[in-house]
Order: C-alpha cells, then sequence, then structure tokens
C-alpha cells in the first residue's frame, strides 16, 4: 500500500503562518529518535508502519485514540506530563534522550493526527446494508456498464481519498437531484459512520480496482481566495464552518455537505484543486483548537510555580514572558525536550513537584508567554 503522505501545515502563532507539519517525516522522527525502543505503533491502518506494526512493548501504544478532541495542545499536554517518566526510563536503559526541533514538533503532530484522518472504523456488511437501503443500486452498478444513471461503482476513482470523495459526492448533486426527482424518492441523506461503512464496502469489493490510500492537502492559506468565492457569503459568523467542521473527520465532512443540499438554494460547482485549497483553509481552523487567555495563563502561571524559577535572576532561568520568542501549542514539545531535563533537575533540588498540565493549560500559558511583560 502507498504511504500515507499528509503535508498538514499552518500553525498559527500571531496571526501568521509558521511551520507546516509532514505527517512522513513524524513516523520517521518516531524511528530516529528511538521512541520505538519502547512504544508501539501497531494499528492496521496505518501503512507507513506496515500491517503488522512495530516497536517495543515496555510503554503505550502510540497509535491509540488520545480522544476526538485531538489538538496540539493535548499532544503537548500529554508529553510534557509523561516527561519525567519516560526520561527515567530512558536513562535506565541507556537511550540518549531525543533532540526534537520545532519541526519534529509539528511533524509528530501532524503524523498523529494523520491516523485519526480514518479513525472511524467501517465495516463492509453494514455498508453493504446502506447500499440497499439507500437504494444506490437504482443509479450505480457494481461492475461493467451501470444499470442506471448513474457510473458504475468500479469506475470510481475517489475511493481511496477524502477529499476526492467530498469533491465527487458534491458534484454529483444535480444529477442524483435529478434521479430522485424521476423515481419521486426525497433526497437521500448519509451520516458520517454510514459513509464510512459504504466505502469500506465499496473498497473491498471483486469488482473494484485496488488502490491505495492518499490524502493530500495543500497550503491552507491558498484556500482562502476559493473560500471566499464559493462558500464564505452564507458561512460566516453563526454559520462559520470553523466551528462547525470541529473534530470531524473528512468523511464526516462529506456526509454533511452532501446532506446539506436541500438546504441550499444552489450548490455551486468547484474543482478537485480549489476543493482541497478549501478544505484544507477550513479544516485548519479546527485542528488548531481553541485559543488560550493570557490572563487564565498567567494564574496558571503562578500557581503551578513556574515564577518560582522565571521571575528569579539567580535561578539562571529565562524571565517570561519576555516579549522576545513566539510560542505555539506544539512548540512546547521543542521547549520540553530541549529544557525540560534541567527543569526536573532544580525542581527536585528545590523540592518541588513536576506540574501537570491540562489542554486548556497549555494553550493558556502559550497565551500568556505570548504576551508582553
Amino acid at each position: 500500500m502507498k504511504r500515507i503522505f499528509i503535508p498538514i501545515a499552518g500553525f498559527l502563532v500571531s496571526g501568521s503562518l509558521l511551520w507546516a507539519g509532514d505527517a512522513q517525516r513524524g513516523a520517521d522522527v518516531l524511528r530516529q529518535e528511538n521512541c520505538l525502543r519502547c512504544h508501539s505503533v501497531r494499528a492496521h491502518e496505518i501503512p507507513s508502519f506496515g500491517q503488522q506494526g512495530e516497536g517495543g512493548n515496555t510503554a503505550p501504544d502510540l497509535s491509540r485514540r488520545m480522544g476526538r478532541q485531538f489538538t496540539p495542545a493535548l499532544l503537548a499536554s500529554v508529553m510534557w506530563n509523561h516527561a519525567p517518566t519516560m526520561w527515567a526510563s530512558m536513562k535506565d536503559q541507556g537511550i540518549e534522550r531525543p533532540q526534537l526541533s520545532v519541526q519534529d514538533g509539528d511533524d509528530l503532530f501532524a503524523y498523529f493526527f494523520s491516523i485519526r484522518v480514518f479513525e472511524k472504523p467501517g465495516e463492509a456488511e453494514r455498508g453493504k446494508q446502506v447500499f440497499e437501503t439507500k437504494h444506490c443500486a437504482e443509479c450505480h452498478s457494481l461492475g461493467g456498464t451501470s444499470g442506471g444513471p448513474g457510473n458504475p461503482v468500479s469506475t470510481w476513482k475517489s475511493l481511496g481519498d477524502p477529499v476526492l470523495l467530498v469533491h465527487d459526492m458534491w458534484d454529483h448533486v444535480d444529477a442524483m437531484q435529478n434521479a430522485l426527482t424521476e423515481r419521486k424518492r426525497g433526497w437521500v441523506t448519509l451520516s458520517g459512520q454510514e459513509l464510512t461503512d459504504l466505502s469500506v464496502y465499496l473498497q473491498n469489493l471483486p469488482e473494484t480496482p485496488k488502490m491505495s490510500a492518499n490524502f493530500s492537502l495543500p497550503d491552507p492559506a491558498s484556500g482562502e481566495e476559493p473560500f471566499k468565492a464559493t462558500c464564505s457569503g452564507c458561512h460566516k459568523d453563526a454559520l462559520s464552518l470553523e466551528s462547525r467542521l470541529s473534530n470531524m473527520t473528512l468523511t464526516d465532512v462529506a456526509a454533511a455537505m452532501w446532506d446539506h443540499v436541500p438546504k441550499m438554494k444552489a450548490a455551486p460547482r468547484t474543482s478537485q484543486e480549489d476543493i482541497r485549497k478549501i478544505v484544507a483553509y477550513v479544516w485548519e481552523r479546527q485542528y488548531l483548537g481553541p485559543s488560550g487567555s493570557a490572563t487564565r495563563g498567567g494564574r496558571i502561571f503562578q500557581a503551578k510555580r513556574c515564577a518560582v524559577c522565571h521571575n528569579d535572576p539567580q535561578s539562571g532561568a529565562p524571565k517570561l514572558p519576555s516579549g522576545e520568542t513566539s510560542y505555539s501549542t506544539v512548540s512546547m514539545i521543542h521547549v520540553l525536550w530541549t529544557h525540560g531535563p534541567q527543569m526536573l533537575d532544580k525542581m527536585t533540588q528545590k523540592g518541588m513537584a513536576w506540574p501537570r498540565l491540562s489542554p486548556d493549560d497549555v494553550s493558556n500559558l502559550v497565551a500568556y508567554l505570548n504576551s508582553h511583560p
């Protein structure tokens, strides 16, 4: 199976586009920095690690879900809270501590997020029931010459690409409406789970050519212009897609767009290239997660006793916030691995416990660290 290459780009800091995360590079970081000496990656749906997975068995499986609310802040929180245990285990085993750059942090997040692109497991038998109960076969045959107005499933090129699936379903609207009108049927709705099951069923048919899974998105900034030209007339303020797409997989997005058709006066047409740009532009805003509060971050900074060192000139720790460095929730991973061990040593000397941070704590602290003193 072809590897999934996923440029998940654009973590926003102070309104600017800083870094682009690459999921394949993130998978390489796990190997190169010896993470798989202890951790395993065993999910079958991750092509970059093969069908059997790989890694050790003394630490948690990194392919297990951390929850639907998967954001950079959650990843930073999990790694921050787990760090002292990881460092101690690595020292006992003689494993050199990884040196993770800011780019490495972006790539790791892109990799872990990419796993969740296809996170809802589908079931072929349920998909077969969807195909039958939704009367899909009246228009689409499974192979050969179609008995209805729709193209045979065997000719569909979108089954392995969720973004292309979004485009093709959207582009199919007029023909579908005409066919349903002739048959005196109402609009056929699909939930995200039903579309996932349907895709699994169709992908595994003998008539369907076996195709590689593929998912790619361009620079999110490239989607602003086609989004404004196509969608922003309606999707603004309370109807903003940033909130409506929160924590949705791309299959969820495709199903939501499909179900939305009857509510629209006319479904605008767009090219495959533009739909990729639009999806990247909008989807970026939901995976970034909510922005933090500098005020709450300041309270956390005091409550977690960060100020004991960072406001003490004698400690050697930099004064924070300094206004000289921009932080993001993902760059906190770099900060952790670069400065964390020294921080832990100094805290141990002072009899202080390592502070545990929730995802909200991370977001709020980042907002505080980016504020001016």
